[in-house]
């Protein structure tokens, strides 16, 4: 990811904002999304690799 955040700074001198080059950011947004994906999914039951490989036979998608 090339380039560097900017900050944006009040009249004081605290920082107030970023701007960040836009593929840093587009990269923070997918893994805020897989993130809020395994937090959504953290109670579910685990699948075995034998029942994932015979529902997706069954759905034709192996």
């Amino acid at each position: 990811m090339g380039g560097k955040e900017q900050f944006l700074i009040d009249a004081k001198g605290k920082k107030t904002g970023v701007i960040l080059p836009l593929g840093r950011y587009q990269k923070l947004m997918e893994d805020l999304h897989d993130l809020s994906v395994v937090a959504e999914r953290r109670d579910e039951e685990p699948v075995s690799l034998h029942e994932m490989k015979r529902r997706l036979k069954e759905d034709g998608l192996l």
